[in-house]
């Protein structure tokens, strides 16, 4: 007699209830963690397993870090970035590099021409002649020349390391010494690095040599640069935790892949969403997509800087940042120095640490680079740091907002019309 097997008529009716209504209904049942990794899937995002991650959340932490592990490089060490300050850390770092050259490892190293040119200590034409005499491989990202104005979009503002293929590392910081020393007129200078062992480095991998390839003609491949392999890639995870995509935008291939990855992530909150980003002058899509979780009776808290590298942006993103506490958002605005961190944090069960500021310039131009990170660890930790950099802030309320002088409130008003460019 065959054996009978009873089915529950709860089970029946709930995959009967997902066929009927699909993805929107089934998306109901999931936590957010679930419906934004769907969302990535779709997308055809590879979420990588079994990943070492540690989160630097200083610029003494990453730099430190950093150097050890390219003191253990044995093949290659890959390092883009927006700019290389020409200062002490800067000049540790090339020497270091020049000295694994000798040792026979190759250094290619990349950085964006306005991103230079925007630095107050950039690297001379002299400084890269020699740094190229010492071995190490340095190129210019699309060089700014005549008419100039066609050089203006489309800028790599991406901070990418890699190291014999295996560990790499992203996030908001680019190389100079004010990451551990600060800058006198803002003070300390705060912001968050991420070091990936395992193979979601390989991603950042590909992202860099192919910057690499539209800017030299060289292409590398092969298990030297890519150990891994595609079993790895699509290992079943050991423990939970670990797990990365890497979203990156691309202008013309995916324009949009970053402005949409954090539409989706927000808007698969269910509790809580907490943003550090200190270009806050966000898209209308992202404004709405927050504004959508406010209405959910979702916590929305945003950490903004009190001070800033840059003017005029910054008075724009206290408008928005006001127009967004009206609706119900809870504004911080950090006192601790300037908070150059690129974080979001969703339902204290997913994060994202990158290279994208939440303004046009970032997520409608440039070459920009995101992990989204399926990791309790992480994500607590920067909770946790959020937490601690709350007492370090004033919370926006609408007195604090108009004893803004009358100046700066029409700046503000006024820079929010430059949306779209800036």
């Amino acid at each position: 007699m065959k054996k009978r097997y009873h089915i529950p008529f709860s089970c029946l009716l709930f995959a009967l209830l997902s066929l009927c209504t699909g993805y929107a209904q089934e998306s109901k049942w999931l936590p957010s963690d679930s419906v934004f990794a769907r969302y990535l899937q779709n997308e055809n995002y590879r979420i990588i397993n079994n990943n070492e991650l540690t989160l630097l959340p200083s610029g003494r932490e990453k730099f430190n870090h950093l150097f050890e592990e390219v003191r253990k490089a044995k093949h290659h060490i890959h390092l883009e970035y927006f700019n290389f300050r020409n200062d002490s850390i800067a000049n540790a770092l090339f020497d270091l590099l020049a000295g694994k050259v000798n040792e026979g490892v190759e250094v290619r190293a990349m950085f964006d021409a306005f991103g230079n040119m925007s630095n107050n200590r950039p690297l001379r034409k002299r400084h890269v002649r020699d740094l190229r005499k010492e071995g190490i491989e340095m190129v210019t990202f699309d060089p700014i020349t005549f008419p100039y104005v066609n050089h203006v979009a489309s800028r790599d503002h991406q901070k990418i390391v890699v190291i014999d293929g295996k560990t790499s590392y992203t996030g908001g910081m680019n190389i100079a010494d004010y990451y551990i020393n600060g800058l006198p007129k803002i003070g300390p200078w705060r912001d968050m690095h991420l070091c990936i062992k395992g193979p979601a480095t390989e991603e950042l991998q590909n992202a860099f040599l192919t910057m690499w390839k539209k800017e030299t003609g060289e292409e590398l491949k092969g298990k030297t640069y890519f150990p891994y392999g595609k079993d790895s890639l699509e290992a079943l995870p050991v423990h939970s935790g670990g797990q990365v995509a890497i979203v990156q935008r691309v202008p013309k291939t995916r324009p949009e892949a970053v402005r949409h990855a954090y539409i989706a992530a927000i808007d698969a909150a269910e509790h809580k969403i907490q943003i550090i980003n200190p270009y806050f002058v966000p898209t209308v899509s992202i404004r709405r997509a927050i504004e959508r979780a406010l209405k959910r009776g979702v916590k929305v808290e945003i950490m903004i800087p009190g001070k800033s590298d840059i003017s005029f942006t910054p008075d724009a993103g206290f408008y928005f940042a006001n127009k967004l506490r009206k609706k119900g958002a809870r504004i911080y605005i950090y006192n601790g120095g300037f908070h150059h961190s690129k974080v979001m944090m969703v339902d204290d069960r997913f994060c994202t640490v990158g290279s994208t500021n939440l303004n046009s310039r970032s997520l409608r131009y440039d070459y920009e680079i995101n992990a989204f990170l399926f990791d309790l660890p992480i994500t607590d930790q920067l909770s946790r740091i959020f937490a601690q950099d709350k007492r370090n802030s004033t919370v926006m309320t609408r007195d604090v907002y108009r004893d803004r002088t009358p100046w700066k409130r029409f700046v503000g008003w006024f820079a929010h019309l430059l949306t779209p460019v800036l």
